[in-house]
Parts: C-alpha cells; sequence; structure tokens
C-alpha cells in the first residue's frame, strides 16, 4: 500500500511539473506559407526573464522574441518559408540566470487557399458576379434591359443638331489626364459615339488634346467612327490635334478656340481640375450648348452652375453601354447596380441592428 501512494505521488509530481509551462508552435492561419504562431502561457512560474529562440539544423539558436507577458502569443514571419520544418524553444530563467523551465515545438508553415477571416467578402463577390452573368444572358437572349435615361447623354442628337443648322462647329474636350486614366477612357467612349453622329449629320468636329496617347487613340477613334457612318470622306484628319501639356496654357489654347469658331456646342467629358469653371464659364458666354461629365466631386460644382446637361460620378462610365446598347456592357452595367442595391440593404439591416444592439451582421462583414 505504502509502495502505491509512493508511485502515485511521483506521478502526480511529474505531471504537476510537466504542466508549469505550456508552449505551441503552429502554422499561421489564412496566410500564405511565411509565417508561423507561437503561443506560450508560464504564468505557473515566478521567472526573470523568458526567451523563444529558434533552433537551426546545425544546433545554432536565434533569438526571436523576449517574453514580457506570462501568456500569449506571437508571429514569428522572419526569413520563414513554407513546406519547410523550423523547431523553437522556450527557455524561462529565474534572476539569477538560471534555467527554471524550457519546452520545444515543432511547425510546418503552409499557405492556405482561402482567406477564412473574409468570407463576406467572397459572398459578396459571389452576388455581383452572378447578377453581371445573369443580366448579360438576359441581354444576349433578347431581353430588353431597362436603364433610366441619362438627359446628358440624349443631348447629343440636340447638340450636334443644333451645330449643323448653324453651320457651327462641336468641340469636344477629353479631359487633361493621360490615357492612364479611366475617365479619359470613358470620355473617348464618348468622342466615338459623338463622332459617329457628327459625320452622319455632317458638321465640324473639333478636338484638342494635351496629351500625345490620348492624340494617337482620338485620331483612330474618330477615323473609325466617320467609317462606320460611312462618310470616310468626310473625315478631317487636323479636326483632331495637340495643343500642350501645360494645364493652364492648354486651358488658354481651348478658350481661344471657343472665342474664334464660336462653337455651338461643347462637350467636356473626362478628368479636370481648377480649369473646369474657365471652360465652362468661356463655352456659356458664347451661348454655346454645353455638356460635361467628371468623376472629380470636386469639380462638379462648377460644370452643373454652367453647363445644360452634366453627367454625375457613375454616369461617365456608364455612357459607354448607355450608346452602345452593347449586351455585354448592358448586363453588365445592370448587374453592378442590382449588387449595389443588395449591399446597400445589407448595410441598412446592419445599421438598424447595431442601434438595437445586434452585432452579429457587423462582425460578419468585417474584415480582418
Amino acid at each position: 500500500m505504502k509502495k502505491t501512494m509512493l508511485m502515485f505521488f511521483i506521478f502526480a509530481t511529474a505531471f504537476l511539473s510537466a504542466q508549469l509551462i505550456t508552449f505551441e508552435a503552429m502554422d499561421n492561419p489564412n496566410d500564405d506559407g511565411n509565417a508561423i504562431l507561437l503561443k506560450w502561457d508560464i504564468s505557473a512560474v515566478s521567472s526573470a526573464i523568458a526567451t523563444i529562440e529558434l533552433i537551426e539544423e546545425s544546433g545554432d539558436t536565434i533569438l526571436i522574441q523576449k517574453l514580457t507577458k506570462p501568456a500569449g502569443s506571437f508571429t514569428d514571419g522572419q526569413n520563414i518559408k513554407p513546406k519547410i520544418e523550423y523547431q523553437y524553444l522556450l527557455t524561462v530563467y529565474n534572476a539569477d540566470g538560471e534555467i527554471l523551465e524550457s519546452a520545444s515545438s515543432f511547425a510546418v508553415p503552409r499557405a492556405q487557399w482561402f482567406n477564412t477571416n473574409k468570407i463576406s467578402l467572397l459572398i459578396m463577390a459571389l452576388i455581383l458576379t452572378i447578377a453581371i452573368v445573369y443580366y448579360i444572358c438576359s441581354a444576349r437572349s433578347g431581353k430588353k434591359l431597362y436603364i433610366r435615361k441619362i438627359a446628358g447623354l440624349e443631348s447629343i442628337d440636340e447638340s450636334v443638331g443644333r451645330a449643323t443648322e448653324m453651320g457651327k462647329p462641336i468641340l469636344f474636350v477629353p479631359g487633361i489626364l493621360d490615357l492612364d486614366d479611366m475617365q479619359t477612357i470613358a470620355g473617348l467612349t464618348f468622342l466615338g459615339k459623338l463622332a459617329q453622329k457628327t459625320a452622319e449629320y455632317d458638321a465640324e468636329l473639333i478636338v484638342p488634346v494635351c496629351r500625345s496617347m490620348v492624340l494617337s487613340t482620338a485620331k483612330e477613334i474618330v477615323k473609325e467612327a466617320y467609317l462606320k457612318a460611312g462618310r470616310p470622306d468626310a473625315h478631317k484628319p487636323d479636326s483632331v490635334f495637340y495643343l500642350t501639356d501645360d494645364q493652364f496654357g492648354y486651358v488658354a489654347g481651348v478658350d481661344g478656340i471657343i472665342i474664334r469658331e464660336k462653337p455651338a456646342a461643347n462637350f467636356f467629358i473626362g478628368a479636370f481640375y481648377a480649369e473646369s469653371l474657365i471652360l465652362a464659364e468661356t463655352g456659356f458666354a458664347h451661348g454655346a450648348i454645353q455638356t460635361a461629365g467628371t468623376a472629380m466631386p470636386s469639380q462638379l460644382p462648377f460644370f452643373v452652375v454652367a453647363c445644360d446637361y452634366t453627367l454625375i460620378g457613375e454616369e461617365l462610365f456608364a455612357a459607354s453601354a448607355y450608346l452602345s446598347k452593347d449586351p455585354h456592357q448592358l448586363g453588365s452595367l445592370k448587374g453592378q447596380d442590382l449588387g449595389k442595391a443588395i449591399f446597400v440593404i445589407t448595410l441598412t439591416i446592419g445599421v438598424i441592428l447595431e442601434i438595437f444592439g445586434i452585432n452579429f451582421l457587423k462582425d460578419f462583414l468585417t474584415l480582418h
């Protein structure tokens, strides 16, 4: 009986000693396999110093972290490569530098295919993708998709018709940024439809630009538009020309064109900064029908005040689908609108739930 009690006491003492510290190295979740997560708990040991070291293949150790808390976690992402086994050593010292406890752990970092913390982003992307594909298929099958009328785009016929009746030119300004800006691309898409309509009405088109890449692209777009209209003979290569890269030098040149040529219609479609009001005011003073479009929020008020029609923000990017009626562009536009509507409804519901202290929707949508 005494022998049994002694064995039990020895076993219990050894078990409790093993539980004094806990240390674990593991693959860091939701990453590309270049980090290892280290967790420790040394609260049961009264110590002065505790360290975590990386044991190399040669047996040498590299200090990774000096612990300042009795329990916690740390991510080691320094020189860690996927699919390689790493060994870490946790050592606890007393005030005299003597080792009290130690523990080691192995871990193999691996890359994950998907970050589970961003599952809400995946769901949003799937909803948007399904909506776009559905509407593209509907448009290709011949279903008529409703898109509200955009007055600024409907004004093309009115503007070109007035210019034709008055025998005056049409001025198109594609903004002041280069071809790497989406607003410039949207403006040039608008230019293609405007040039085609101008060719049909046999009106004169003037397109001054301030970037060399925009010059080359605009020339090709106008030339193709005249070919589509069946009027290649009416195309004037000099209708698209370069002025200068300087912001206000370019604006002064365009203002000079407005004063000399007195165009019946002005189109300012693209990216604009401080020159927006200068251009719009000059055109307004000479009585032209003016249509403007930009995604620059700070410049929209000037265009709204001085122009007859203004494409606000996303209306500029919707112009291509609106004018071309291409099934792919229309379907994409409708799908994005539906996705935005779903997101707005979801956010509204989330705000209401937050007011009543229900946090699950916010927690689910929060991206880590």
